[in-house]
C-alpha cells in the first residue's frame, strides 16, 4: 500500500502543476500588469501608485521568473496577502474554515442519513406507488436550481414567516443554531434528490444478488437484510459519494455562504472573484485541487478496505 500511495502522490504532481499553470496564465497573461494594479489599487489610483504596486509584486519581471516564483510560493504555502483586505492567507483560512464546517458538516451528515434512509425505504417498497412517487419527487428535486431553493427559503421562510434570520452568522449558543438551520436544511434538500436516486440504483442492484435471496430463505428480517447485507455491500458507492465531498466540507459552499452572509471559505472565494483579488483566488484554487487529489487517494484506500476483492497495485 505504501508504494501505491507514493505512486499516486507522484501522479498528483503534474496535475497540481497544471492547476498552478492554468490559474497563473488566467491572471498574469490574460490581465496585463496595469489591469492588475487597477484592480488592486482602484481605478482612481495614480500612475505612480500603480507602478509602485507592479514593481512591489514583481509584475515587471519576465513571465518565466514570475511563474517560478509563483510555483515556489504555492509549493511552500507561502501565499501572498490579500490585495483587498491586506490580511495573510493563513489568517483568512483559519477564520473561514470554522463557519464553513458549521454549515457543511451537519449538512453533509444529515443529507447522508436522509439519502440512505430514503433509498433503503424505496428498495423495501420497490415497484409500489410510494416508490414511484418518491422517485418522481427526487427527479423534481434534482431539476430545481440551487438558487431557487435559497430564494424560496429567504423570501418565504425567513422574510415572509419570520422563522429564521435572512442572513448572518454568530458563534455559540442558540443564536448560531438559528442562523444555521435554514442554510443546512437547504444543503440537505439540494443533495437529497441526486443522492437518493444514486443509492436506490445501487441498492436495487444489490438486492437482486444471490446472497440476498439466501438471507431471505434463512428467514432473516427485512431490516436485517437491508441494514446488514445490502447496505454493507453498497459501501463502494457510498465511499465514492462521501469521500469525494470531503474537500467541499473545508472549502465551503459558494452559493449558500454568499447568499446567507456566512463568513466561510466559500464566501471568501466569491468575494475574491468579484473583486479580482488575485492572491485569494490563486490560493483557494490550489488548496481546492490539493484537497480533491487527497480525497481521490483516500477513496482508493477505502475501496480496498471495504471490499477485500480490491487490491491496491
Amino acid at each position: 500500500m505504501f508504494s501505491y500511495i507514493v505512486r499516486r502522490l507522484l501522479y498528483a504532481v503534474p496535475i497540481l502543476l497544471g492547476v498552478i499553470l492554468l490559474t497563473f496564465l488566467l491572471f498574469r497573461v490574460v490581465n496585463t500588469p496595469e489591469q492588475a494594479a487597477i484592480h488592486a489599487k482602484g481605478p482612481k489610483s495614480s500612475v505612480a501608485v500603480r507602478q509602485e504596486w507592479i514593481k512591489e509584486h514583481g509584475r515587471d519581471r519576465p513571465l518565466y521568473v514570475q511563474f517560478a516564483t509563483h510555483v515556489k510560493r504555492m509549493v511552500t504555502f507561502d501565499f501572498e496577502p490579500s490585495d483587498q483586505t491586506k490580511r495573510s492567507m493563513g489568517e483568512t483560512f483559519r477564520e473561514g474554515v470554522g463557519p464553513s464546517l458549521c454549515v457543511t458538516l451537519p449538512g453533509f451528515i444529515a443529507g447522508l442519513i436522509a439519502a440512505l434512509s430514503l433509498s433503503l425505504y424505496q428498495v423495501f417498497a420497490r415497484n409500489s406507488a410510494t416508490d414511484r412517487n418518491l422517485t418522481i419527487l427526487c427527479v423534481i428535486m434534482m431539476s430545481v436550481p440551487t438558487v431557487l431553493y435559497i430564494i424560496f427559503g429567504q423570501a418565504v421562510l425567513a422574510l415572509g414567516l419570520g422563522w429564521f434570520p435572512v442572513s448572518g452568522f454568530q458563534w455559540g449558543g442558540f443564536g448560531m443554531l438559528r442562523f444555521l438551520i435554514l442554510p443546512v436544511s437547504i444543503m440537505v434538500i439540494i443533495n437529497l434528490g441526486y443522492d437518493g436516486r444514486m443509492f436506490r440504483a445501487v441498492f436495487l442492484e444489490e438486492i437482486a444478488q444471490d446472497y440476498v435471496r439466501t438471507a431471505h430463505a434463512k428467514g432473516l428480517p427485512v431490516s436485517t437484510v437491508l441494514g446488514r447485507h445490502v447496505l454493507k455491500n453498497g459501501l463502494i458507492a457510498l465511499i465514492t459519494l462521501t469521500v469525494g465531498q470531503l474537500p467541499k466540507l473545508i472549502m465551503g459552499t459558494l452559493l449558500i455562504e454568499s447568499f446567507f452572509g456566512i463568513p466561510g471559505i466559500g464566501n471568501v472565494m466569491v468575494q475574491a472573484i468579484q473583486t479580482a483579488d488575485e492572491p485569494v483566488v490563486l490560493a483557494t484554487a490550489y488548496l481546492g485541487a490539493l484537497l480533491y487529489l487527497a480525497a481521490l487517494i483516500l477513496t482508493d484506500i477505502l475501496y480496498a478496505t471495504a471490499d477485500p476483492r480490491i487490491r491496491l497495485s
